[in-house]
């Protein structure tokens, strides 16, 4: 049954879809068509969560997404970033670790050749602990093993840090705990699977969880990129480093009416950073 919230979306959206497609004809004439990330965390059918998408909504829009858009990696993200982008393109990732991911949304995504990248939290994966925003909505919900991290990893799906134990990383204060949360919790995860970790993103992402600090501690320790949470498309010429994400909303009228280049996601701002010079 189609909500009255989604009939209201889809009306705004079909009335907005000729100056929509006007606007991407001219961004695509000048090459410069922003580039769409989204982020998911747990796909599975039941103790739904409002973190959780069920099977058949994901692989619905999966079709779409599909369909609609070049699916490509983060670092194919970043480089049309740099270089230019003349056709709609999106990259998928996934945060925290939820074991269920493993039982069906990353053997469709793996069979379709759709590129992932696979954001984890290093104790609960290790320690195999349930994530205390589970514990604290009345689910203790399995996490990934490290065995399974270790088969997507050779299967090919990047692996990304999420810091050792999820904490609000805006409240850190001490270089010397950011350090462990990013850096040093990353380098273990990437002995564990054999492989450099290249990217990192921040626990909850919005903007008051982000800080200038992080952002030098993390280019200084050599990764790609960093990974935000509230939204917004990435631009060409934008800063590559820092790569904003949209969320995989369970509502696909919402998400559907985002991605089709809706003026709130193209003019969301990027965050105001500065690598001090030493």
């Amino acid at each position: 049954m189609i909500s009255f919230e989604s009939t209201l979306i889809e009306t705004y959206r079909l009335a907005t879809l000729p100056v929509r497609s006007a606007h991407r004809w001219w961004m695509t004439s000048q090459g410069a068509v922003p580039l769409g990330v989204l982020f998911y965390h747990r796909v599975a059918d039941e103790f739904l969560t409002p973190w959780t998408i069920t099977r058949r909504d994901f692989e619905r829009q999966i079709d779409w997404l599909s369909k609609n858009f070049e699916m490509i990696s983060l670092e194919e993200c970043q480089r049309r970033m740099q270089t230019g982008n003349s056709k709609p393109a999106l990259a998928i990732t996934f945060d925290d670790g939820y074991a269920e991911n493993c039982e069906w949304a990353i053997p469709l995504l793996l069979e379709r050749k759709i590129p992932v990248t696979y954001f984890v939290v290093l104790d609960n994966i290790v320690n195999q602990r349930p994530f205390l925003h589970d514990l604290q909505f009345g689910n203790a919900l399995p996490v990934n093993t490290v065995e399974q991290i270790q088969a997507l990893a050779a299967a090919g799906i990047e692996i990304g840090g999420h810091t050792r134990s999820h904490p609000d990383l805006g409240t850190v204060t001490s270089i010397a705990e950011l350090f462990d949360q990013v850096v040093a919790a990353s380098t273990e995860l990437g002995l564990l699977i054999n492989r450099p970790i290249r990217y990192f993103a921040a626990p909850f992402g919005q903007l008051a969880n982000l800080s200038p600090a992080l952002f030098q501690v993390a280019r200084e320790a050599g990764f790609a990129g960093v990974c935000s949470a509230y939204g917004g498309f990435n631009s060409v010429s934008g800063d590559s480093f820092h790569i904003k994400r949209i969320h995989g909303d369970p509502c696909f009228s919402r998400l559907r009416n985002w991605l089709q280049y809706d003026w709130r996601m193209l003019n969301v701002p990027d965050f105001a950073y500065e690598i001090p010079e030493r």
